[in-house]
């Protein structure tokens, strides 16, 4: 007789959970984003958005997982199959499976460079080399040709998947739940120690231009500026999105084997506000306030204009370390090491649906599961890899790890309100628990979140390359809309390039290569999608013969 997995100790769910959802983005896409726009100005908007979107689908999530526990289904496709009575809402379930492979893919490539870094740091190569130099190299940008595979970063992406794979293989209690034990009291003490570190510099210490403090305030300042602004507003609510790892079927993984009357509110919450320590006090005191020590706060500002906060967490932090003596490789291991922390957590999280929906659907052991996702999670991300200098990473990073979120927060928001019903959704979500969820979350599942979330969809899609009033005077002086490049319209159609071909001298190009991965993604979707409509046939199959 199978026995039904769950959590060791309630600490350790709460650690999990919360190490799914503090991942490299708390450190280097947080302080980028805040950079980039505005600093206090960004803070406001993002905090209403963790209020009015970001808690109420954690609730959500949390309470779709314990519920489809209840019928043994731990991944997406069987828990939104059991909400009502239609035979689309399994596919929608199929969002789930997609975005936690293909985010693996790369997110597991990103790990890797984080592992590597470490490893540099200890052996003192940025003291050496320059990591401006250094990363360039790694990633293969300087090749000669966009299909050279770059060897160091192969094998620490192949030794990086494999310890995940190693940890998953291990079960709930014995892996994912230990490690997320060990990682998060280390990533926060490394973190703690580091802020202090970067605070504490002063004019006394060589190459400091300005206070750090300066960096701090820029972030936390409150600036009302950015309640008006409407691509604040979307890059708030993006964040929140990464943030909180909302949108990809992990959380609803994690609470599915939570036991039926345990509670889900106050996991959600501690969760949540623990993601949120980890962001906002320690991703907000590090990155932005040593960088801004060393080069002054213009300088940080133009270095994040990406958003990504790459640039500073691997070229110039490893390049400034180098100002503290002997503490340099020290430091770069724990930021590095944090950092690799940060990932594991997150990517384990990821694996897990996938070997629970093998599980439960196709009866294949854990083990089995855990190689199959490593041989699967290998194949695209060797893509990834190996077609960086071609842009494959990037699309995966915007389809998967960004559209793909939305889309399926906004769906399992409406399904949740309207279909499962919001009576029985909030009954869900109240059952067990161990504090009062203010009544007045279920108006705001009910009507704001969805409303919020169509908006960040929307604006997504047709964001405009201005601000958002001259986009629109545009529109009705007849000069059409002014599509940003990274807008969902602007992405597919390929907007801001001069020369769109996919050959040429006889080799492909970048948009060759672009094109080739958005079709990979999208066999990969309907691949799932098979998967899911062979598993329920052979389900009724089985449940007609067993009524005659």
């Amino acid at each position: 007789m199978k026995t039904k997995e769950s959590w060791g100790t309630r600490v350790g769910l709460v650690l999990a959970v919360a190490g799914n959802a503090v991942g490299l983005g708390n450190f280097l896409r947080f302080p980028a984003q805040a950079s980039q726009n505005g600093g206090g100005a960004f803070i406001i908007p993002y905090l209403i958005a963790f209020l009015l979107m970001g808690f109420p689908l954690l609730y959500i999530e949390w309470a779709i997982g314990r519920h489809g526990g209840k019928s043994n289904h731990h991944s997406t496709p069987g828990m939104f199959d059991v909400l009502g009575k239609s035979r689309v809402l399994k596919y929608i379930g199929v969002f789930g499976l997609f975005s936690n492979l293909t985010i693996a893919a790369y997110y597991c490539y990103i790990e890797s460079w984080t592992l590597s870094y470490v490893f540099h740091s200890i052996i003192g190569t940025f003291q050496q080399i320059a990591p401006t130099d250094f990363f360039p190299n790694y990633l293969g940008i300087h090749e000669a040709s966009l299909f050279s595979l770059p060897k160091e970063a192969f094998f620490w992406f192949v030794l990086t998947l494999a310890l995940n794979v190693w940890i998953l293989s291990r079960g709930l209690v014995k892996g994912i739940e230990l490690i997320a034990k060990i990682g998060m009291p280390l990533l926060i003490l490394f973190g703690i120690i580091l802020a202090i570190r970067g605070l504490s510099l002063d004019n006394s210490n060589p190459g400091v231009v300005q206070s750090p403090w300066i960096g701090l305030n820029f972030v936390w300042e409150p600036n009302f500026s950015g309640l008006t602004n409407p691509t604040t507003w979307l890059a708030a609510a993006g964040q929140i999105f990464f943030t909180l790892s909302l949108g990809m079927g992990s959380i609803h993984c994690y609470a599915s084997y939570v036991k039926e009357k345990q509670d889900i509110a106050l996991n959600a919450s501690s969760a949540g506000w623990m993601n949120e320590f980890v962001e906002v006090l320690l991703g907000g005191s590090i990155l932005i306030p040593i960088a801004t020590a060393y080069l002054g706060l213009a300088a940080v500002q133009e270095s994040t204009a990406g958003g990504s906060g790459f640039a500073l967490g691997f070229l110039t932090l490893p390049t400034l370390f180098n100002n503290w003596g002997w503490f340099a490789p020290i430091a770069g291991a724990m930021w590095f090491g944090l950092l690799f922390f940060a990932g594991i957590t997150s990517s384990m999280a990821m694996g897990q649906p996938l070997m629970a929906f093998m599980n439960d659907e196709y009866k294949i052991s854990r083990q089995r599961s855990a190689i199959l996702f490593g041989l699967a999670t290998f194949l695209l991300g060797f893509i990834c890899v190996w077609l960086y200098p071609g842009g494959s990473f990037d699309e995966f990073d915007f389809w998967t790890g960004t559209f793909s979120l939305v889309t399926f927060a906004l769906l399992e928001s409406l399904v949740f309100a309207y279909i499962f019903g919001i009576d029985k959704g909030w009954k869900e979500i109240t059952d067990g628990a161990d504090i009062t969820v203010p009544n007045i979350f279920k108006f705001v599942i009910k009507y704001v979140t969805p409303i919020f979330i169509l908006l960040v969809f929307v604006g997504a899609v047709i964001k405009p390359s201005t601000d958002w009033l001259t986009a629109i005077n545009y529109l009705f002086s007849g000069k059409g809309w002014p599509f940003a490049t990274d807008s969902v319209i602007g992405v597919i159609f390929h907007v801001g390039i001069d020369k769109y071909v996919w050959f040429e001298n006889g080799e492909p190009t970048r948009e060759f290569v672009k094109d080739a991965t958005r079709v990979l993604l999208l066999l990969t979707f309907f691949g799932f999608s098979f998967l899911v409509y062979k598993a329920w046939k052979k389900k009724n199959s089985t449940k007609i013969r067993g009524a005659n």
